[in-house]
Parts: C-alpha cells; structure tokens; sequence
C-alpha cells in the first residue's frame, strides 16, 4: 500500500512549483505572482487533506488529485481577488501619504501620523478622510474582505496614555470607514500603544514612523470555500 506522504510531498512541489511561476513574454525572465503562489498552495493543501481522507492507495491518489484541483481553484481565486483590490488601491492611494504594501495575501495600508491625525489627536484630518472615503469606496465593492485597523505610536509619555491614544485613533479610522458604507461586522479595531515599533523611537524620524496607524486587509477565507 502507498502511503499518503509519499504520494502526496512530490504532488505538492510539483504542483508549486508549476502554479507559482510565469514567464514574462518580452523579458523571458521567471516570475512569481500572488496569484500563481496562491494556486500552488491551495494545491498542495488540497491535495494533502484529500490524500489524508481514503482508505486505500487508490482512493488517497484520486482524493488527492481531486483535492488540489480544488484547492487550486480556491487559492487561484483568493489572490486573483486580492490582486485586483491591490491595483485599485494603489491607483486610488497615490499621492495621499498612505503607502500600500502587500503580504502574501494581505495588503496593508500604513496611514502616518502626518496624513491622519494632529499632534496628540484622534481627529481625522481632512487629508486622512479623503484618502478613507476612496478606501471606503473599494471596500465596500470587495465584500470578502476583513478589514483590521490597528493604532500605533511612538514611546513619549506613558504607556497607558500611549495604548489609550492608540484605540482612540483605530476606533476613528473604523467609525469613519462605517460611516462611508463598509459593514461594520467586518471591521476589527484595536491599539497596540508603543509596542509594535517599526524604528528607533530615539530620533524624532524614527518616532513619526512609529506613529501611525495600519489597515490590514485579509481575504475571508471561507468565502472562497
């Protein structure tokens, strides 16, 4: 009897390492998409757990290979979906301040300080509701998306002041994004206060940094199920 690693491990590479990679037609080089990354890993786990439910060789082999067309399906769809989210909140997020960065299949947008909030403030600039009302806008067309807001700040004063500051300032950017239409069940707020620093909080660049506040945009994955 064939056990289920060892038909599953080389499904699981083979299929990685076929989904994960494109070639650019005019550079010829190898690249590796979202997209790509996301079909070969939905395989490999499709294909895991579909090995993993038969009781003979026979079955595992069949259930494997019908779960990884499924969990390629899955996978190819997550991050078609977040590829195009990205594009539109790149195209809408220039020359706002916030900067769109992407995390496998999460995106995140880091709001600073300078374009969301006055000194020692949870008021919403008016640069910072223009650039959530775009947000807003693209969130509320991608409604497979879990939104997480979370505040941040620098080191000055006392770490209670800094993680009540912290909640205030999420709680604005998430009561804003409600308030301009995204479903509030989707929408989870917190501060971390001074805890999560992205620099040194010993130079007043570094602290700017570290004042900020980071949407995080996941895809929910049982919708893609």
């Amino acid at each position: 009897m064939i056990k289920a690693s060892r038909l599953v491990v080389p499904l699981a590479a083979g299929l990685l390492m076929v989904g994960c990679a494109s070639t650019d037609p005019y550079s010829g080089q190898t690249q590796r998409s979202s997209t790509a990354t996301g079909t070969g890993i939905g395989a490999a786990v499709g294909a895991a757990a579909g090995a993993l439910s038969g009781s003979g060789s026979t079955s595992r082999r069949d259930r494997a290979l019908i779960g990884a067309a499924v969990g390629a399906a899955a996978g190819a769809g997550i991050g078609a979906y977040m590829d195009r989210q990205e594009q539109e909140l790149r195209d809408s997020m220039r020359g706002t301040g916030v900067d769109v960065e992407r995390r496998g299949d999460d995106i995140v947008l880091n709001m600073p300080s300078s374009v969301t909030f006055g000194f020692d403030s949870s008021e919403l600039t008016v640069q910072a509701r223009n650039a959530l009302n775009d947000v807003a806008n693209i969130l509320t067309q991608y409604t497979d998306t879990r939104v997480n807001i979370v505040g941040h700040t620098d080191s000055t004063g006392s770490v209670s002041y800094n993680q009540q500051l912290s909640e205030r300032r999420a709680e604005a950017v998430g009561n804003y994004l409600a308030q301009s239409g995204v479903m509030r069940n989707r929408l989870y707020m917190t501060g971390s206060g001074p805890h999560q620093p992205v620099a040194s909080n010993a130079t007043e660049e570094g602290r700017a940094q570290n004042r900020r506040v980071e949407i995080t945009l996941s895809p929910i994955q049982e919708q893609f199920q």
